[in-house]
Parts: structure tokens; C-alpha cells; sequence
């Protein structure tokens, strides 16, 4: 059974976001809420979880996680990027994009492309995500809480607990969320390729 974990919206407890990140760090699954839609999360390196989420969405080897992270620093860590590609992603982050680029040697082989070598990135526009992934330490490797077969993620904590309860370790609530996911920019051969509209305006990159 997942824990449940209510948690303020715009002023997280340090309380209840030391307790995820617990959780994370000893290799949790959880669904949380974000400026687009529900995700599920996990630290990076949790190669289990990442067969978990592969499992519960049926994902194949084309699915490309996305590293979920505090700052453009931290970003920089995992992912290479030209001053073009620099600029776009701090012109649009925080917000609800997810850009695709080549992955360092940082990102584990898992959770980098299995042949492009690539991997999302993204910045969410949430106290919650925020204060999560600062306490973390690390991003998180997510991805977006579609189920097969549904054509809109729940946006809700407890129709989340009430699906997922036995096959996640924690479901983070913090109010409605949003059912659109963010929009998808592929930045990985040096021009964006606009892949996915999401809940981000999409014109600076067409």
C-alpha cells in the first residue's frame, strides 16, 4: 500500500518533503504532481524503478525518461548543450517543456536512450517539485502518469492512490493538477523539433 503524503501547494512542509526524499533515497517509487500533469519519479540510479515505470506504462525502448531537475546548473551536469540551446532552455524554464539532448556520461545507460544516447530534461514551475529536488539532492527520472489505454493523466492525488496503490510507494497530493503533459522539444541533432504539444507555448520553437 502507497503512503499518502497531503502536502501545501505553494508552501510545502519541510516535514513531509524531508520524509519523500527518504523515501526516494532508499529507492521509492512515487507518483507527484506537477505544472502539467502527474508523474512518476525516482532517483537517479534506481535501475528497479525504472522498470517499474516501464511496467506500469508499458513503455518499450524508444520512451525517453526525463531527468527532472532543481536549476540550469544541475542541468548541466547531464546533458551537453550549445549557446543556442542554453539560452532557449533558460528563456523557457521554469515552466512545462521537456527538451531533448545528448546525454553525458553522468546519466546511467538505463536511463539515457538505449541508440540516440539522449535524455529529457526539464525544470517544472512547482514548489513542491522544487523543494523536492532540492532536498533530494539529485533529479528525480521521471515520467509523465499516463496509463495504457488513457488518452488524459488523473489529476488527482487520491484517483492515483485509488489505481496505482499497490504498484507505487508513495503518492504525493498537493490539490488538482493539471492533465496536460508539457510540451516535447527535441533539441539532439543542434535545431528543435517541436515532438509533443504540451501545456507550453510551442511558437518559440517552430
Amino acid at each position: 500500500m502507497a503512503r499518502y503524503f497531503d502536502v501545501h501547494p505553494v508552501n510545502p512542509q519541510p516535514r513531509l518533503i524531508s520524509q519523500i526524499a527518504a523515501m526516494l533515497q532508499a529507492d521509492a517509487l512515487i507518483a507527484y504532481p506537477t505544472d502539467s500533469c502527474y508523474a512518476l519519479g525516482a532517483r537517479l540510479g534506481n535501475h528497479a524503478a525504472i522498470e517499474r515505470i516501464r511496467n506500469i506504462r508499458k513503455l518499450d525502448d524508444s520512451h525517453h525518461y526525463t531527468l527532472v531537475c532543481a536549476d540550469l546548473e544541475q542541468v548541466g551536469h547531464f546533458v551537453r548543450m550549445d549557446n543556442a540551446m542554453f539560452r532557449a532552455v533558460k528563456a523557457s524554464t521554469p515552466g512545462p517543456y521537456t527538451f531533448i539532448l545528448p546525454a553525458t556520461k553522468e546519466v546511467p545507460r538505463r536511463t539515457a536512450h538505449a541508440k540516440k544516447k539522449t535524455v529529457g530534461i526539464r525544470i517544472p514551475d512547482h514548489p513542491v517539485v522544487a523543494a523536492l529536488v532540492a532536498e533530494l539532492g539529485e533529479p528525480l527520472v521521471s515520467s509523465t502518469l499516463l496509463l495504457p489505454g488513457e488518452e488524459v493523466p488523473m489529476m488527482e492525488g487520491w484517483m492515483v492512490k485509488d489505481a496505482l496503490d499497490a504498484v507505487v510507494d508513495a503518492v504525493v497530493d498537493s490539490g488538482e493538477c493539471g492533465t496536460e503533459p508539457t510540451t516535447v522539444v527535441d533539441w539532439s541533432l543542434g535545431f528543435p523539433d517541436v515532438v509533443r504539444i504540451g501545456a507550453g507555448d510551442p511558437t518559440p520553437f517552430e
